[in-house]
């Protein structure tokens, strides 16, 4: 009996250009030309700005007094989340015209699986972008590939409002040259610790074994052996439920005093802001921090909040630090939870 061969995945990442930005400059066309961020106030961050700011070296999660020193011009608007949703509430839409395989990353990204379908993806990947522009008047690019990890890396190769699609035969040669900083889940501290191996693209990283990876990284070694050659076997998941966002950070000193912790919880904060750009359709629950003594002993302290605010994570912080009877702290982290997707379409539907 013979046996089925089996259908090659396709797979698109759609991700919209300057999405928060170009809302706002399709709402206000006289801003057509200058450089715009949205971030609130000047006492906030940029939750993301134009190309046209860009070249002045504004960036999201950059502290907008900052960016306006760079660039003194920039047009500073107020966030507006629920004409955001609203956008992109009629970019899902259209997804699901092509496919019901639809994992959103965020309000401005998402995974497609096309596998199913037998145009080719590049195609369906430009008649989606297509189709976003003529509804919504906004610009998409997108990535074409067998996996979620080629896909979203290859999102960026033609950005503004254009596509790339790295094709299973191609494959080698793109991952070969990737830097090490585009494999999932490398942060800035991953990154530095694989560079000291001398390792800089995943062409270096694959002349490693999966041993070797794994006794510098532990599980994530496995990972960095499997992306580093392009292969991810991840299903695009339409019902993925994220249940909180943090970051951590152990240090190379042990911090003596609580002083010394606050003046670390500020760029943990940052990171912290910038990763939840990511999640701006998740409605924040609760704040949380965790500390790590030099005995090893751990503990958290948390609170209900509904957005980041430093002076609640210093108390958070403040909290933890006293039950250490005088410990030194080696870990700091901060994050937080999300309220279940269920509940927060419950409170939409009471509104």
């Amino acid at each position: 009996m013979e046996e089925t061969p089996v259908r090659p995945r396709k797979i698109i990442h759609v991700d919209m250009d300057c999405f928060y930005a170009a809302i706002e400059m399709r709402e206000r066309p006289e801003l057509a030309g200058q450089p715009v961020a949205v971030g609130g106030s000047q006492r906030g961050v940029l939750t993301t700005c134009n190309y046209a700011a860009r070249e002045y070296g504004c960036r999201s999660a950059m502290p907008a007094f900052q960016a306006l020193r760079l660039c003194p011009h920039l047009v500073l608007l107020p966030v507006r989340f629920d004409l955001y949703r609203q956008e992109s509430a009629r970019i899902r839409e259209i997804f699901a015209q092509f496919t019901e395989l639809i994992e959103p990353l965020s309000l401005d990204e998402a995974y497609l699986d096309v596998s199913h379908l037998h145009s080719e993806a590049a195609y369906i990947a430009a008649e989606v972008r297509a189709r976003i522009r003529e509804t919504t008047g906004l610009a998409a690019s997108a990535g074409i590939a067998p996996n979620k990890f080629l896909a979203k890396v290859a999102s960026d190769w033609e950005k503004p409002d254009g596509q790339y699609e790295v094709t299973p035969d191609a494959i080698p040669a793109f991952v070969e040259a990737l830097p090490v900083e585009k494999i999932w889940g490398v942060g800035k501290r991953t990154a530095e610790k694989i560079h000291r191996l001398g390792v800089q693209t995943c062409g270096d990283l694959q002349q490693w074994s999966e041993i070797d990876l794994h006794r510098h990284f532990g599980k994530f070694g496995s990972v960095l052996y499997r992306l580093s050659r392009g292969i991810d076997e991840r299903a695009v998941n339409p019902h993925r439920e994220r249940k909180s966002v943090s970051n951590e950070r152990t240090y190379r000193e042990n911090l003596e005093h609580v002083d010394q912790g606050l003046d670390k919880l500020g760029p943990l904060l940052a990171e912290l802001i910038e990763d939840l750009q990511k999640h701006t359709d998740r409605t924040i629950r609760e704040g949380f921090i965790k500390l790590k003594f030099e005995d090893f002993s751990i503990t958290s302290a948390q609170q209900p909040m509904a957005q980041v605010q430093e002076s609640d994570f210093n108390k958070l912080l403040v909290e933890a630090w006293g039950r250490g009877d005088g410990k030194a702290v080696r870990l700091i982290g901060a994050g937080v939870r999300f309220a279940p997707e269920e509940a927060e379409l419950q409170m939409e539907m009471d509104f």
